[in-house]
């Protein structure tokens, strides 16, 4: 993730300790309360345990087009059950792992969403949830925020239609919205999910409306990844002069925010190629604010949830991998072996190679100048373009002029 409020904006937010070893600064005030409890500061980048995201279940009451699990509305055998979710459960509490993603599928289908969700929440474990939004009743919506959920995202792809056919469900618009207002309406921190393809980049204005009207407290802007049925949209990614574009419209609507005193947490995600965007934006203008930026994302080295060093997968039925979206590789899984275990064992070529990617990067990202600050973005979608995990991510936006021209 990088984050525009913090990097670009200046203002500290209550993720910034996990993302860039980064302490509040007093001339900064108080970051943004987008989440209730703020993060521990790692002792370094290297050393931080990863936010886990466990797809619960594969099923889903939607069939989105980008869905990177490939789900739908169906049962699916072999998904772990009880006896095993709670021992995985005590030992991610144990291993200390700053936070706890529940998504699928759709998480809120799951028939022990909540068991196993408090059960999470008195181990000790900080909650994140991401949903699509529609099957949040007044009911739930009380009993997420009871659970002690710190942040939960629910997912859009523009308004009305637009949303309706990513979603491929007539009226998925509407019933997220009312979603999202019931658990504003009882006081539960909240977050828009926005994924940026050609078909609905256009929409982001209207995006930037809802978030202000609804008065929503993070949002998320996702870059595609060629996944599950996302890889058939891969044709539909933006082309370079567009995402550009659209980091100027993200910059832009953030500035406007803070200078209206909106508490909003700006990111987006699975671009890291954003960060030094970012820097090149901001070094004409404020040196002093883009060489913090450079040193946060170096501390970082790239985006904050790293592929195989800042973020884990766990899927539906127990397989681990470096990321969601990267489930052509498992490390091993919870029925066989701890998944601390499984994270800290060094055997394995392509977890020791993503953490330490720099020397076996190829191409533009070797030759590249900022590729300690972007940490040559993100490694699967290179491969699943290429077949080659170190191979130039395709999603690269920058010149190469950009890429040759460092300080």
């Amino acid at each position: 993730m990088i984050n525009v409020t913090s990097l670009y904006g200046g203002l500290d937010t209550t993720g910034d300790p996990l993302r860039y070893g980064h302490r509040r600064s007093p001339d900064h005030g108080s970051p943004h309360p987008t989440e209730t409890q703020p993060h521990e500061v790692p002792r370094s980048a290297r050393e931080r345990r990863p936010v886990v995201v466990w797809t619960m279940s594969r099923r889903c009451n939607l069939h989105c087009v980008h869905c990177y699990s490939d789900s739908a509305d169906q049962a699916y055998s072999g998904e772990l059950g009880p006896e095993e979710v709670r021992p995985m459960l005590e030992d991610l509490a144990a291993f200390e792992i700053p936070a706890l993603l529940l998504s699928g599928g759709e998480p809120l289908y799951h028939p022990r969403f909540f068991e196993y969700a408090e059960h999470a929440k008195r181990l000790g474990l900080r909650l994140t949830l991401s949903t699509n939004g529609t099957l949040i009743t007044e009911e739930a919506a009380e009993r997420i925020r009871a659970t002690g959920f710190s942040y939960v995202g629910i997912s859009f792809d523009g308004l009305g239609p637009v949303n309706d056919r990513f979603r491929g469900k007539l009226g998925a618009f509407e019933q997220a919205v009312a979603g999202l207002r019931r658990l504003k309406a009882v006081g539960q921190k909240v977050g828009l999910r926005f994924t940026l393809t050609r078909r609905n980049y256009e929409a982001l204005p209207d995006i930037f409306a809802l978030v202000e009207q609804e008065g929503i407290d993070r949002v998320c802007f996702y870059h595609l990844v060629y996944s599950g049925r996302g890889s058939r949209l891969a044709k539909d990614d933006l082309l370079p002069w567009e995402t550009r574009d659209i980091l100027d419209q993200i910059c832009a609507w953030t500035v406007s925010l803070q200078s209206l005193d909106r508490h909003v947490d700006v990111l987006t995600v699975d671009n890291h190629v954003d960060g030094v965007y970012l820097y090149l934006k901001l070094l004409p203008s404020d040196p002093a604010r883009a060489e913090r930026a450079r040193r946060l994302l170096e501390w970082n080295g790239g985006g904050a949830n790293s592929s195989g060093i800042g973020i884990a997968n766990i899927d539906a039925s127990g397989g681990v991998h470096p990321d969601q979206f990267w489930q052509t590789h498992t490390l091993g899984s919870v029925r066989e072996r701890p998944f601390s275990r499984i994270w800290t064992d060094s055997r394995d070529p392509l977890l020791a190679g993503l953490r330490d990617r720099l020397p076996r990067l190829t191409g533009r990202c070797a030759e590249c100048r900022w590729k300690r600050m972007c940490g040559g973005s993100f490694r699967v979608r290179a491969l699943q373009v290429t077949g080659d995990p170190w191979a130039p991510d395709p999603a690269c936006y920058l010149t190469d002029e950009e890429i040759g021209d460092g300080p």
